[in-house]
């Protein structure tokens, strides 16, 4: 083909990839193994935009560079299709979801393989389809039958737990569990009937049913995560959430937070990624500490005085009375505190709204101003409480609790500003040291106690706190924080009312959704002998337990989810499933495995693959993932390899979160008129001079910011376009400018369909990389693709004439063009590497130009500049390669080209000659010139002597690889 026309180059070359099956991989070989993997896409109906490829392209570029060196690659694409978007579309239309997502999957790979992207297709996975689901039901199950021993720090069968039960009881068994968990012996535990043991199991499980406050929302009747929660309402649709407590299957995560943080050490990733993923597990050092409630009886506090006489000699400054024993049955409230030394300021405490004990500790005056704010709490997100850091509010529950170190009543209070699930759901508030506490004493009016001695003002106490030192009562005097702590500590401990304790941010999972379009939860339920339903596991040999159909995708009248209304669905036994599905990070914890070995039917992968294959080389995806599907990844991967089915701690040794591309928005300024029905609007340079609104025009029909008038009236009648007057400048209409996200409501959506028609997919591939650096965020603009499809075009010169005909000739290369290519060589090797794409297409550039400028015809030459490309621009790559005789393999099959030092170095260097501080010429020397000779030179060169005028040089310096300077 003489003639470049990217369209017919393209679809030619896909075609023969895919019958060849060019990508395909084995998971044997000689070949080193590279793992390059990108995060699961959700396939939405809108498809693609251009900002959604970024990260394709350059996980693309960096497989391809790795198969040119020499690795066997793994490059799979599959799709995370169970969600809430196709669920909402199946209860808008009444068509089932399993159908819109395949017609949105179909439509996704089109359009990715219109990109030339390298994916070996045959290993491509769905989270929906039930081949796939059935070993994600099958890890549940795993987790189900397995609690976590914090000695041996790793999870193991649940029968190694029964094992210990039924030697030593649960006594010396370190292992989260339940907090109503009892204590038991052998011998009771032997004494226990089958069922009571089976019920003691399930408080230590890794999965489990629990009461936990979650985001509930009732337009859609589900449960919904934090990232699908904005500002109070659902994400789609808009729909009010609540914070509501519910019976829901939990995933204990926290038994892995340290493990979680030790690993981030362990992994090439970002130093900010890292640091969001510790922030949120959230390692905290301190103690808990029991505030007892406070009830005004005689008999009680008599009783308190007699205990405190018999406990004052370890810690003299504690009045008696502080001390709660623990014979009295009054309630307390727990909190975890870093800073148990703070303990004197307290002033008051603050609870949870969700807190057990709001109910119970309320006084009858209260309650009406209790309830009527915890309704208003349930409105707001858990995500809104965590940041709103402005807002006071809160209520007091008529009760007080009492400072164990002073005695102190303090009031209680519930505010939303605590969560019931971070620590304990309350805290000690010290407004002296805190600011948010200090914001709500001020508002409420409560105390404010120094805790320096002597020190009435916060901000002599801030002085203080940044020297390290609390001057507090008692023996504490003088110690540092960390001194006192510790004495503090040990004391609490003595008296039974606190711990030390090592505490996490970090919460279970909830693990269930109360929705249609997911994994069932692989559970039936059996009633006990008390009517109570127990969660039973289904046997492997039942799995998949597929979805079931139903009439519609709506909650059932009595308010089950919509698995309810599946007709005659229940188990074997005769007993019910669970009817809420697994939520969508589920089917996404574990993927990278199931593309090792995708039809395997007997397990989730085989041990020679995943021993193959170990883990992913390269992550790419986006940011958004930080603290949701990289945890749960990691979890499950540890947990995985503690059962012995992975060998690696880790899932992902390298990550590189992307840039997003954010849309250049168009902007049409309509003068504000009573009559929208025939308005005006106005160009961008005239709008100061009318009182105007701005409104979002689709980008498609705005070219170098002027509209197209006629394509606007016909397709804007929403806001009465076809009937428009339009003020315009120099004759044309000329649009406003903004980078915002690239969205359909903005109308600032680019299909890289539309740009890979009219320039190519290796110009959209290239373009992408140039706009910026891979991590940064960098704005769309279809105006500069023209530059890159020209160079495309240039690249194309070098090996065709107008003509048409081929001036590739097999001779030698010339030293300067093996020094041009050398040189693009080891540039494009460093910046693939540094993951520099933008930097490696701007060598491309200056290579093409300057073969071109020295008329290059050399085989040798171009053919190793065809290969250096074709990572970046695969299809003219192969189509040139094979113009240059190669006709067995492709481009893909052949070696990275490798630059030559003797090449790279320059021969010769251009000295700018001063003549008295003044570039009067540069003079080319090889590099082994000596001093001498260079000045010599220089000398009697003509235009030095005529620039010297007959002067003799007083003196002549030559600086090596630099500058002569030559004074007369």
């Amino acid at each position: 083909m003489s003639e470049y026309s990217h369209g017919e180059i393209e679809k030619k070359w896909q075609g023969f990839w895919e019958k060849n099956g060019t990508y395909h991989v084995s998971n044997q070989s000689e070949k080193p193994k590279y793992y390059v993997l990108d995060m699961f896409p959700y396939p939405s109906g809108a498809g693609l935009h251009v900002g959604h490829p970024l990260g394709y392209i350059a996980s693309d570029i960096y497989s391809r560079y790795k198969r040119l060196k020499g690795f066997n690659v793994l490059h799979p694409m599959g799709f995370d299709s169970f969600g809430l978007p196709a669920e909402q579309y199946a209860i808008q239309t009444g068509q089932h979801p399993a159908i819109t997502t395949e017609q949105n999957i179909s439509r996704y790979i089109e359009q990715l393989k219109n990109l030339g992207l390298s994916y070996d297709w045959s290993r491509e996975v769905r989270t929906s389809d039930p081949g796939y689901y059935k070993w994600t039901q099958w890890i549940f199950g795993e987790l189900f039958n397995s609690w976590y021993n914090n000695d041996s720090d790793k999870a193991e069968p649940i029968e190694t737990l029964t094992q210990k039960f039924s030697e030593s009881g649960n006594r010396g068994v370190n292992a989260p569990a339940d907090e109503d968990t009892p204590q038991f012996t052998a011998e009771e535990w032997n004494a226990f009937s089958e069922e009571e043991q089976y019920k003691i199991t399930l408080k230590y499980r890794l999965t489990y049913v629990a009461d936990a406050t979650v985001n509930w929302c009732p337009g859609l009747g589900s449960v919904l995560s934090n990232d699908e929660v904005k500002d109070g309402v659902s994400e789609r649709g808009g729909f009010p959430v609540i914070q509501k407590l519910m019976r829901q299957w939990m995933m204990r995560i926290t038994a892995y937070s340290q493990r979680l943080l030790d690993g981030l050490d362990t992994v090439d990733w970002t130093d900010s990624l890292k640091e969001q993923q510790r922030n949120w597990i959230g390692r905290s050092v301190g103690a808990l500490v029991k505030f007892q409630i406070w009830e005004e009886r005689e008999e009680r506090e008599e009783g308190r005085k007699e205990e405190g006489e018999k406990n004052t000699s370890s810690l003299s400054s504690v009045p008696p009375s502080s001390i709660p024993p623990s014979s009295l049955p009054s309630p307390f409230i727990e909190v975890f505190t870093t800073r148990v030394d703070t303990i004197y300021g307290v002033t008051f405490m603050v609870i949870a709204p969700e807190h057990e004990l709001v109910d119970q500790i309320t006084t009858p005056e209260q309650r009406g101003a209790i309830d009527e704010y915890i309704a208003m709490t349930q409105k707001k997100s858990e995500r809104d409480r965590m940041s709103d850091v402005k807002t006071v509010s809160g209520a007091f529950t008529g009760a007080f609790a009492i400072n164990p170190f002073n005695g102190e009543k303090v009031p209680v209070y519930i505010a939303d500003y605590v969560l019931a699930g971070y620590g304990t759901g309350a805290v000690m508030a010290v407004p002296s040291g805190d600011q948010r506490d200090w914001n709500f004493a001020k508002h409420f009016d409560l105390p404010i106690i120094p805790i320096l001695d002597g020190q009435k003002d916060i901000e002599i106490q801030a002085d203080a706190t940044k020297e390290g030192k609390y001057i507090n009562s008692g023996i504490i005097n003088g110690l540092t924080f960390h001194e006192a702590n510790k004495v503090l500590i040990q004391y609490l401990e003595e008296k039974g009312i606190g711990k030390g304790k090592i505490n996490y941010r970090l919460r279970d999972a909830v693990f269930s959704r109360q929705r249609y379009w997911g994994e069932p939860v692989p559970v039936f339920y059996k009633e006990d002998s008390t009517g109570t339903p127990l969660p039973y596991l289904m046997s492997e040999s039942e799995l998949p337990l597929n979805l079931p159909d139903v009439d519609k995708y709506l909650p059932t009248e009595s308010g089950e989810p919509p698995l309810g209304r599946a007709q005659g669905w229940q188990h074997s036994s005769g007993s019910a499933y669970e009817l809420s599905t697994m939520p969508g990070w589920a089917g996404s914890s574990w993927y990278w495995y199931r593309y090792m070995d995708p039809k395997n039917q007997s397990e989730f992968a085989s041990q020679e693959a995943i021993g193959y294959w170990q883990n992913v080389d390269l992550y790419m995806g986006g940011t958004e993932h930080a603290t949701g599907h990289l945890l749960y990844s990691r979890f499950w991967n540890k947990f995985l390899k503690d059962r012995g089915y992975v060998p690696q701690e880790e899932p992902f040794k390298k990550l590189i979160n992307q840039g997003m591309i954010q849309g250049r928005s168009s902007f049409v300024y309509r003068v504000k008129s009573e009559d929208y029905n025939n308005p005006t609007f106005v160009s961008a340079g005239l709008r100061d001079q009318y009182e105007v609104s701005a409104l979002h025009v689709d980008v498609n029909i705005v070219q170098n910011d002027v509209l197209d008038i006629e394509k606007f009236k016909s397709t804007r009648a929403d806001i009465g376009a076809g009937n428009a007057t339009f003020i315009l400048e120099d004759g044309k209409y000329v649009c406003g400018v903004e980078i915002e996200k690239m969205s359909k409501s903005k109308f600032n959506v680019v299909n890289p369909d539309d740009i890979v028609e009219k320039y190519g997919a290796d110009t959209l591939r290239l373009y992408e990389m140039f706009l910026g650096p891979l991590e940064q965020a960098k704005p769309w603009n279809t105006h500069g693709i023209d530059g890159t499809y020209r160079f495309i075009r240039k690249l194309w010169r070098l090996f065709y004439n107008d003509a048409g005909q081929s001036v590739v000739k097999d001779i030698p290369a010339k030293p300067d063009e093996l020094k041009i290519l050398h040189k693009t060589i080891k540039k494009i090797e460093e910046d693939i590497e540094n993951f520099s794409f933008n930097t490696g297409v701007s060598a491309f550039m200056v290579c093409v130009n300057e073969l071109g400028s020295l008329k290059c015809h050399s085989k040798s030459v171009l053919q190793e500049l065809v290969i250096l490309i074709s990572p970046y621009a695969p299809h003219i790559a192969e189509e040139l390669w094979a113009a240059l005789g190669n006709a067995e393999g492709t481009v893909s099959s052949a070696s990275f080209p490798k630059w030559e030092q003797q090449h790279v170095i320059d021969a010769i260097f251009e000295y700018p000659v001063q003549i008295n501080g003044k570039v009067r010429i540069s003079l080319p020397f090889p590099l082994d010139t000596p001093s001498d000779e260079i000045e010599k030179s220089v000398l009697e060169n003509e235009t030095v002597v005529k620039w010297m005028e007959g002067k003799p040089a007083k003196k002549v310096i030559v600086v090596p690889k630099r500058i002569v300077n030559v004074v007369i």
